[in-house]
């Protein structure tokens, strides 16, 4: 029998340091903004370079989890993670910081695809779903460590600090990943194409009916979710919710409840549904469903107080953590040989959308002159909720097109 412990559990430590890292931002950015006097559109494009690493490594990283195994990548790029996070703490300037952040976003690139690979290698079918959502439950750990507990290390360790903490819980995990995860599961050989050959799967995939029909609207769905966790959710909820540093920061909190929660949920709800006869994407279509109206909420009448704005944010993430069972549920469609790429080819189309988003929010709210606290105009939220449930429409649309046999 597969051990969750052994297999899944070392690969979804690195993918807690890609949470912890990926949601630090929008506790710290505030803070980052006033040391380097950064504009919203130039702390949106700090925190939009590491997705754009993030999502320009997708694509080589699942073709080489797919080849050489998900142990020798992981192990490797959880180094890179912590020369990252080396360059941040001593960053001297937004440059240095903005290459560290790049440097980190590779590093953390596989954190999910590694989880979802080895799952479809060691577990049946129906359970892969399931597997993979306790990996990300412990991933979603890393998002709480980067909202109140990191908010209360700043004072100790400065922002500095705490990524100083990142470099060295990066190396312990690299250590754990090579000392116990298996090279390959049962039966699996190496392949035995060449890697121009492998690469050239990637075309069968984005030009798959299924792909093309379903692919959208999750990566509209997971894009949002990361758009708000990596940044504006923290500027939100100073600027519309009016919360001061330690009330943001419980918020914040409550968002990383919601997607440690949603991991599970989702993921157990697709298995035992899929078990059943039901189609593995109902699951992520009702939190579709459900997200459009939260972000409608957020967008036309927010709730005030901390426990409301907690809730409701909470409930935002744990819509949008049903991404890892969209993703187990369209990699199905393909063979469990190319399973590294179906996630990545969907992973690295929804960081670029995420790298896009971040911007874009960031020039919205430039349109409008900073506040007296030197905040941004909470009208300008209110149009950049607009665009995310644009696109969620139209990402939507597509589900509804027959597919075509591929």
């Amino acid at each position: 029998m597969p051990s969750f412990a052994r297999i899944t559990l070392p690969l979804a430590g690195l993918n807690f340091v890609n949470q912890f890292s990926r949601g630090l931002i929008a506790t710290i950015g505030p803070l980052i903004a006033v040391e380097f006097a950064l504009s919203a559109s130039q702390l949106g494009l700090l925190a939009a370079m590491f997705f754009a690493a993030y999502a320009a490594a997708q694509l080589p990283v699942g073709l080489a989890i797919d080849v050489w195994g998900a142990r020798r990548v992981q192990a490797a790029l959880a180094l890179v993670c912590a020369a990252g996070f080396l360059l941040c703490a001593l960053a001297t300037g937004p440059l240095m910081l903005a290459v560290g952040r790049v440097v980190t976003g590779i590093g953390i690139s596989a954190g999910l695809i590694a989880m979802l690979k080895v799952s479809t290698q060691w577990w049946p079918r129906a359970q892969v779903a399931s597997v993979t959502g306790k990996g990300v439950f412990v991933g979603a750990l890393g998002s709480i460590a980067a909202t109140l507990p990191s908010a209360m290390l700043v004072p100790l360790l400065g922002w500095r600090g705490v990524f100083v903490l990142l470099l060295a819980l990066s190396l312990v995990v690299a250590a754990w990943i090579w000392l116990s995860v298996p090279d390959r599961g049962p039966g699996a050989a190496p392949p035995k194409r060449g890697l121009g050959q492998e690469a050239r799967e990637f075309i069968r995939i984005f030009s798959h009916p299924a792909f093309l029909r379903l692919a959208p609207s999750v990566i509209v769905m997971a894009a949002v979710n990361f758009t708000y966790q990596g940044l504006w959710a923290g500027p939100w909820l100073r600027d519309v919710g009016g919360l001061g540093d330690e009330a943001r920061a419980g918020v914040l909190l409550a968002y990383a409840v919601g997607l440690m929660l949603g991991s599970v949920l989702h993921g157990s709800a697709s298995s035992a549904l899929q078990r059943r006869g039901a189609d593995p994407m109902l699951v992520p279509w009702l939190a579709m469903a459900v997200l459009v109206l939260v972000q409608a909420l957020l967008a036309v009448a927010p709730p005030s107080g901390v426990v409301a704005l907690g809730g409701l944010w909470c409930l935002f993430a744990l819509c949008g953590a049903a991404g890892p069972a969209a993703y187990a549920a369209i990699a199905q469609r393909f063979g469990p040989e190319l399973a590294g790429r179906v996630a990545t080819a969907i992973n690295g189309s929804m960081l670029l959308l995420v790298f896009l988003l971040q911007n874009a929010i960031g020039w919205i709210l430039d349109l409008w002159p900073r506040t007296a606290s030197g905040g941004w105009d909470p009208a300008g939220y209110g149009w950049a909720f607009g665009l995310t449930l644009l696109l969620q429409m139209l990402a939507a649309a597509t589900m509804l097109r027959r597919e075509r046999p591929g």
